[in-house]
């Protein structure tokens, strides 16, 4: 479906603030090593927009309290204050922005593609009720639910962004499971969807939404195709990815 965007104008200050966020952001991702952590939060911050109330969404209300006690946000208190002292030197951000173009770097990082970064974000006050991002032990539907239904995005987005699972592992304490999903958590490529296809192996993690992508008649002929064109799954991460941050913002 063929959307029109209409982004808001930022000052050319705001820009180079942009531009040097983005700098900073590079350095403190590469050297903690911190990617995958800072793209769930970015994601968790976005994932919570709904399409039918147009509440919640990528507008910087993740720092709240509230919403990082959602137990779908266990541990993201750590990326908010890895973030901080970066945050602080650029006042001129919003918080929303700030936060989405953490994501946006973290992918730049460890060898992913660009993803298109458009400023302009408002920061919001009231945080989401909690439920509405993704519960790992569910199948086909839920995934049908939350990101269609709740988010507006496609089929062939729930696949692409499933492939950021490539970075990154999961952690007991946090989410009930343990483990990453490829052999190189620190490097955004394909091989999410190849470990997929070739089913499970010791010390690698499937979650019931991973392996949900393989029994439905359009998820698993995506699945396929990213395991063996990784330039595709790269060009549909992108434009999922810039979806999934825009949610509830400059949509015409």
């Amino acid at each position: 479906m063929s959307r029109c965007y209409c982004y808001p104008t930022v000052s050319e200050e705001y820009k180079k603030a942009v531009e040097k966020c983005k700098r900073k952001l590079r350095g403190l991702i590469a050297e903690k090593n911190c990617a995958p952590l800072i793209l769930r939060l970015a994601w968790h911050s976005a994932g919570t927009f709904d399409v039918k109330t147009k509440t919640g969404g990528p507008f910087g209300t993740i720092k709240n309290p509230v919403e990082l006690g959602h137990a779908a946000n266990a541990g993201l208190d750590i990326a908010v204050r890895l973030l901080e002292p970066i945050r602080e030197q650029f006042p001129i951000l919003s918080y929303a922005d700030f936060v989405q173009l953490a994501g946006v770097v973290a992918v730049e990082v460890t060898g992913g593609p660009d993803v298109p970064f458009h400023p302009g974000r408002p920061d919001k006050t009231e945080s989401p009720v909690e439920g509405r991002l993704p519960d790992a032990n569910q199948g086909v539907d839920h995934l049908r639910v939350v990101f269609k239904q709740h988010m507006g995005l496609s089929d062939q987005d729930i696949v692409a962004l499933s492939g950021g699972h490539t970075l990154g592992r999961a952690h007991k304490e946090r989410s009930g499971f343990e483990g990453p999903w490829t052999r190189d958590p620190l490097i955004f490529d394909n091989n999410y969807f190849k470990e997929l296809l070739t089913g499970e192996k010791a010390g690698l993690l499937q979650l019931p939404t991973d392996k949900a992508l393989l029994s439905d008649p359009v998820f698993r002929p995506l699945v396929e195709k990213y395991a063996a064109d990784e330039d595709a799954f790269f060009a549909d991460y992108a434009e999922a990815h810039r979806r999934l941050s825009e949610l509830g913002f400059a949509e015409c």
